[in-house]
């Protein structure tokens, strides 16, 4: 930061580390990285889920035809919600108090030596029974939506007719509504107050670019792994192209956010809020800066020059390649989000944090490719189906 209030921060940091950084102050364990790894996947693999839905809504409520022929993907990514869910909720229940500082009692007690005035201060919102409440409202809210939406998508395929199609169309709406308040507060909730001092008004933008860009690249690799097995033969290259402008530009305004976030707060160098980002360049004896280059590198830089041309978007291998590189590279943020408020020094993404992601990712995968057999591939009864068969951008 700058050189002016660089030992200000240094010091803010040392401060912040007590109190959401390196060890919470009560020591580390094995376990907390176990607690961490969960919590880590099961927000990566819930939004991952949840921008399926997203996807959805947006594109009933824009009335968007071109994209009829393969729905059923991001329809059936929301079913891995209720496992990723129950995974939270324990985690949290049984780790919570190594994951979140604030749920120490010793800090609510102006007469204890752990009082916090700052955390205390917040107490009307940060505190057990009403995150365990507002989580609770987001899985089910979620879900329940996402239950009624394929509901009605399964109808649709056996009686026809459009009463089906603006049901759901209403349905995106609802979902869209809630979302916007939910996308928000659930990335509070679960990663920001992690560094319960630090706080970003942007950061549930910040969250829903990182969500609904991975969410993209997954339906990418759903749709292109499918036409390549001989499924989805409708799918024709102008459908990958529109579907690798939309990672093209979400992987720039994940950028964008991220960038303003980080420029403002490197520009006003103020302690208590770039000590977030002091933490993750220098603190911890530099364990997360090479992450912090590496995650600009993969969401940004490679998506940005693989995807710019016209020829790439149409070119199945390089969707693929693009769409893993930014499915990793948003894993890696979100590491950088979480590990350092949880286990400080002790990240790493070694073969534990590596064998965590291939088990979620597994049973992400098993849980879609369950629901994509459970109805046809393409919505037969879509009434916009032909305008997606013929969809043409030449």
């Amino acid at each position: 930061m700058a050189s002016g209030g660089h030992d200000v921060a240094h010091h803010a940091a040392e401060g912040h580390g007590a109190h959401g950084g390196e060890d919470h102050g009560h020591g580390y364990h094995w376990i907390k990285r176990v607690w961490a790894n969960l919590w880590l996947n099961g927000i990566f693999f819930t939004g991952m889920s949840v921008a399926g839905m997203f996807w959805l809504s947006y594109n009933y409520l824009a009335q968007a035809g071109w994209s009829a022929v393969f729905k059923r993907i991001p329809e059936a990514m929301p079913a891995f919600l209720p496992i990723a869910g129950v995974v939270m909720l324990i985690t949290f229940i049984l780790g919570g108090h190594d994951l979140f500082h604030w749920t120490h009692a010793g800090l609510y007690d102006p007469n204890g030596p752990e009082f916090d005035p700052i955390i205390n201060g917040k107490k009307g919102y940060l505190n057990t029974p009403f995150f365990l409440i507002r989580m609770v409202i987001y899985f089910a809210g979620w879900y329940g939506l996402w239950r009624m939406m394929r509901k009605a998508s399964l109808e649709e395929d056996q009686v026809g007719g459009l009463d089906n199609y603006h049901k759901m169309v209403k349905i995106g709406v609802i979902f869209l509504v809630f979302f916007a308040v939910t996308s928000s507060t659930s990335a509070w909730d679960f990663i920001m107050s992690i560094d319960t001092h630090w706080f970003s008004t942007m950061f549930g933008w910040y969250t829903l670019a990182n969500w609904h860009v991975t969410g993209l690249a997954v339906i990418v690799l759903f749709v292109v792994t499918l036409k390549e097995n001989g499924y989805l033969k409708a799918v024709n290259a102008s459908h990958l192209h529109d579907l690798g402008k939309f990672v093209f530009a979400f992987s720039i305004f994940w950028t964008y956010v991220w960038f303003a976030q980080f420029l403002l707060y490197y520009y006003a160098n103020i302690p208590e809020e770039v000590v977030y980002f002091w933490e993750r360049f220098n603190g911890y004896g530099g364990a997360y800066k090479a992450l912090f280059f590496v995650n600009i590198f993969m969401n940004f830089v490679f998506p940005f020059l693989l995807l710019m041309t016209r020829d790439s978007k149409r070119t199945p291998i390089i969707m693929k390649v693009a769409c893993w590189f930014v499915i990793l590279g948003h894993y890696v943020d979100f590491f950088n989000n979480i590990m350092p408020g949880t286990v400080g020094a002790h990240g790493a993404i070694g073969p534990f944090e590596i064998g965590c992601l291939a088990v979620f990712g597994s049973a992400f995968v098993w849980t879609v490719a369950s629901q994509l057999e459970k109805a046809k591939l393409i919505a037969a009864n879509h009434p916009m189906l032909q305008e997606s068969v013929y969809h043409d951008i030449e």
